[in-house]
């Protein structure tokens, strides 16, 4: 589904800067003399709202690992996504905070059937995580495989509505924002009313200056990439696995993008995760500090785009159960 090609990713830990705040006390104003009268007081200028948090259950925890030869999680970073950091050395290369022989591991395009659960079950086996950058109307296509991803402790991004390229010139500024932000409002409704992560990666990476600072705006951290697996171009599981490693023996770590949305990466991940852990790699876990603050408007919108919605909300399993074959 990922059309373009190219990325390549650098990033890294957004510090929480705090300065310390203090306050002087005007020296008393001498007396008035009897039936002067009294100076008024100075206006104080009103307070600036604080962000409003989004109050959610916290995400489930991976499962306990049972096999001590996994690949693991190597260490977990929080991200204060405030101002929209960037992260992946093909466009940012201001927050290097990966180590020698760290990686962090991201998928592109789903949820999509077989693909994602096979993602799934390799980075289970290997009690490891990523970072899943869905597009919204997969999610409104498969919300049960996207609370999958969800409920096994993987960080939960965002990758626009459609996969519309946001520097198509037919868009106008309206229509940009509008696939950044149904992107995220289709998740929340996938997820059951849960947000994501404030994490976006823009489709082909290719970014748009005015969405850049749009994001920024909105306090959503921006991925590129360190290195690409250029998996939706290979032949074969093999050559997905040939690449990734290539690239990653040559920088030495990064941030690394696949997509769950092909099946030779589905068939790739099990043995590519072998290869890393053969490698001396380590994979780091990135979460958000806070969730988006979804806009209700564009919650609005995606409902009205979903087709006949049904009151259910079962597994698929729950529903239709194959009684021969």
């Amino acid at each position: 589904m990922r059309i373009a090609a190219g990325i390549i990713f650098a990033g890294t830990v957004s510090l929480l800067t705090s300065s310390a705040a203090w306050s002087q006390t005007p020296p008393a104003a001498k007396s008035a003399a009897p039936g002067a009268p009294q100076a008024a007081a100075a206006p104080q200028a009103a307070p600036a709202p604080a962000p409003v948090a989004v109050k959610q259950p916290p995400q489930p925890a991976r499962a306990a690992c049972t096999n001590p030869n996994a690949l693991g999680v190597g260490r977990t970073v929080e991200i204060d996504t405030t101002g929209g950091p960037g992260f992946g050395f093909e466009h940012f290369k201001t927050l290097d905070f990966l180590r020698d022989k760290e990686v962090v591991l991201t998928f592109d395009d789903g949820p999509w059937p077989v693909n994602t659960p096979a993602v799934l079950k390799a980075l289970a086996e290997e009690c490891t995580t990523g970072i899943f950058f869905t597009i919204g109307k997969h999610a409104t296509y498969y919300p049960e495989i996207l609370k999958q991803v969800y409920a096994a402790g993987h960080t939960v991004g965002t990758h626009t509505w459609s996969h519309q390229a946001l520097v198509n010139k037919k868009l106008n500024e309206e229509q940009r924002k509008e696939e950044i932000e149904k992107g995220f409002a289709a998740v929340k409704w996938a997820l059951g009313g849960v947000s994501p992560a404030p994490f976006f990666r823009f489709p082909a990476l290719q970014h748009p200056p005015e969405m850049v600072t749009y994001l920024g705006e909105r306090n959503i951290a921006m991925f590129s990439c360190d290195l690409d697996s250029f998996d939706f171009k290979a032949r074969n599981a093999q050559q997905v696995i040939d690449t990734v490693m290539r690239k990653v023996d040559k920088l030495g770590k990064g941030i690394i993008l696949m997509h769950d949305f092909h099946k030779h990466t589905g068939e790739a991940v099990p043995e590519l995760l072998k290869r890393l852990k053969a490698g001396g790699y380590k994979v780091v876990a990135m979460r958000a500090k806070e969730p988006v603050q979804v806009i209700a408007k564009y919650e609005e919108e995606v409902i009205k785009d979903l087709k006949l919605p049904t009151v259910s909300s079962r597994p698929v399993s729950s529903v239709v159960t194959t009684v021969s074959e």
